[in-house]
């Protein structure tokens, strides 16, 4: 099984600001969010996650190996990282949202994240499908690896909501994966 869990909240994250390459740690109830995860993610053999220090934070509270895989970073937002979401333009949203390929300027595009992310998870795929393994990463590659696992576009990560320190589970198989779980978060219950 392939174990997709987004990193706990972040300062940001609370804000409804863009957080790409932006590097804050966890805030208190993130911290608690990482924690809660423990129980979540019991029985598997290791995690991988992203270089980030949201992600780097939340995968030591799991208390199994880590291994860093810039491949799971998130996406970068180029001029619009710290923006908050809700002033972004509707002509930006328009295009960002009709267009896979759209990438703020000095930014990149969900369909270059969706190629790197795609890759990511193949690498795991031979080992997922014998063991749990754990990936503790972003808003957006959570998405991309959803989109590999049902076998469709980037466009759905327009479609999707992933929650702060949600859990996402792809049984891997020898012939095709399974979305068993999206966005679970009973662990988080009584924590905000």
């Amino acid at each position: 099984m392939l174990i997709v869990v987004r990193h706990g909240r972040t300062e940001a994250n609370a804000a409804g600001r863009l957080l790409g390459r932006g590097d804050p740690g966890l805030d208190e109830l993130g911290r608690r969010q990482a924690e809660a995860l423990r129980s979540v993610v019991a029985g598997a053999s290791r995690v991988v996650c992203s270089p980030l220090l949201r992600t780097r934070e939340t995968a030591a509270a799991l208390g199994l190996p880590v291994t860093i895989d810039e491949r799971w970073i998130e996406v970068d937002y180029g001029i619009l990282e710290g923006e908050p979401f809700r002033d972004l333009s509707p002509e930006i949203l328009s295009q960002w949202m009709s267009d896979p390929g759209f990438a703020p300027e000095g930014g990149e595009s969900i369909a270059a994240l969706g190629v790197r992310v795609r890759a990511a998870c193949d690498d795991l795929a031979e080992e997922a499908s014998e063991r749990d393994i754990v990936v503790v990463s972003h808003v957006s590659p959570v998405k991309a690896a959803v989109a590999w696992a049902l076998d469709v576009g980037d466009e759905i990560t327009w479609r999707l909501y992933v929650a702060p320190a949600s859990v996402t589970k792809v049984a891997v198989g020898p012939v095709r994966r399974s979305l068993h779980l999206f966005n679970a978060q009973d662990h988080l219950d009584g924590l905000a």
